[in-house]
């Protein structure tokens, strides 16, 4: 509390959001003026459980659990004060993550608190988790709806010209909210983005890829942008991902535990585990890290998304990439991410099937030395990805460890959201609609 109350008074906050993400992971909040910050800090703040319950524009969808079913009532959020930060981007505003507590517990289903648990069980191993999301996104003019550049040469300089006052707020806006920002880069799409963010231990990583997707989209829209981060809008362009780039420590955060140099690939029997825990809950992973019916369009080959259930070193052709650079450097990244994931889900689903391969000292599966795009490259019987959305909720459901790790509550919710998707598929195809029309009415601009 000291600390908010220092940073109200340094830089003359005059409100303070009190801010939740949905299962989409977009952002709800309630802006509180400050006077009435301590006694909401120590109270807490009413927020309707339906937002659990919403799609990305905002309407209920039926059978999450948390929306008709218990009359849309209010749970009480209280705020994690050590994710209080000065936004520089709004005009005297500040921010706090909130959880939710519904009758005497904390709302298990809330995508903040799923990776918050996962983190604990990590932490009980005595494991601590170092991470970070590289996010993609497309940025357009508001008004005419198309991209900022016409160049598809990846990190051209020319290109960032355009933008330069965007992405100059960026670089200042962002680490003054708490997100380091590493790089800046152009993609091979045009008006397609990339901007890192260096790694954080626990809950504050997922937090940081929170508070930087929602930063993105203000940001933009003060220079007249759009910012998107839908996975796939055009058939004939790029995807945009979110690789989810992780290393495991002990739990003092002092110690790295992938690196072994006396095995044969160096990769540690801890890491090796990990990754098979990651192969082997692949399929339930396409879909909470490639969450809409759009995302999962991503898996197919030659993308530079993933399309099977494959690992390998620096290889990536694979879903899972194994990056040797010595004790503190090496890491591995889960390359299912889509760009419209949650990243409390994303790092959630990530840590429960790593931990299931830690427990179960899963063997490490045949490793792809050529192009995992490639039949005769990749191990007889390797599984595809689920790239339609039943295909993916059907994987995903028939996985008892991860609905296990992440709560029956939270599946209910988040499966409840996809069965919706189909159904709007289906409408559209009734209506005669192109595909791709409706996918970005529905997700484009709010994603």
């Amino acid at each position: 509390m000291d600390r908010a109350v220092k940073l109200i008074d340094l830089f003359d906050i005059k409100s303070v959001r009190f801010e939740q993400s949905d299962v989409y992971g977009i952002p709800h909040c309630k802006l509180i003026p400050v006077k009435h910050f301590r006694d909401k800090a120590i109270h807490g703040q009413n927020f309707c459980l339906g937002y659990l319950s919403f799609n990305p524009h905002g309407e209920p969808i039926d059978g999450t659990g948390f929306g008709e079913e218990i009359h849309y009532e209010d749970a009480v959020c209280f705020p994690d004060l050590a994710t209080f930060q000065v936004l520089p981007w709004c005009k005297k505003t500040a921010r706090v993550l909130v959880e939710g507590v519904y009758e005497g517990k904390v709302v298990e289903a809330y995508p903040r608190v799923i990776a918050r648990r996962q983190l604990e069980r990590l932490e009980e191993m005595g494991y601590s988790l170092f991470s970070a999301h590289e996010f993609e996104f497309y940025l357009l003019d508001e008004k005419t709806k198309e991209p900022v550049d016409r160049s598809t040469n990846a990190n051209a300089t020319s290109r960032l010209f355009k933008i330069q006052d965007f992405t100059q707020d960026v670089l200042e806006g962002l680490p003054a909210a708490g997100v380091d920002v590493e790089f800046v880069g152009t993609e091979s799409a045009t008006g397609q983005i990339e901007i890192t963010y260096r790694p954080e231990f626990g809950i504050r990583a997922a937090d940081n890829g929170h508070t930087y997707k929602s930063g993105i989209k203000e940001i933009a829209q003060k220079h007249g942008y759009m910012a998107s981060f839908m996975s796939k809008p055009w058939a004939d362009k790029p995807g945009s991902s979110a690789h989810f780039c992780h290393s495991l420590w002990d739990v003092s955060g002092e110690k790295p535990l992938l690196y072994d140099a006396s095995q044969p690939l160096k990769l540690s029997t801890i890491g090796q585990h990990w990754v098979a825990g990651l192969h082997a809950h692949a399929g339930a992973l396409a879909l909470l890290m490639g969450p809409t019916i759009n995302c999962l369009k991503r898996y197919k080959p030659f993308s530079f998304a993933p399309s099977n259930a494959t690992w390998g070193m620096d290889n990536r052709t694979c879903a899972f990439r194994v990056k040797i650079q010595g004790g503190r450097g090496t890491y591995i990244e889960n390359r299912m991410g889509a760009s419209a994931c949650n990243p409390y889900i994303s790092l959630a689903a990530t840590v429960a099937a790593g931990i299931d391969g830690i427990i179960n000292r899963l063997p490490l599966p045949e490793r792809v030395i050529g192009d995992a795009y490639k039949d005769e490259d990749i191990p007889p019987l390797t599984p595809k990805l689920p790239n339609t959305m039943q295909e993916a909720i059907d994987s995903l459901l028939a996985d008892e460890v991860i609905i296990s790790s992440l709560g029956h509550d939270f599946i209910k919710c988040f499966v409840a959201g996809k069965r919706n998707e189909i159904k709007l598929e289906n409408a559209a195809r009734e209506r005669g609609d192109e595909e791709e029309e409706w996918e970005r009415d529905y997700f484009f601009e709010v994603i």
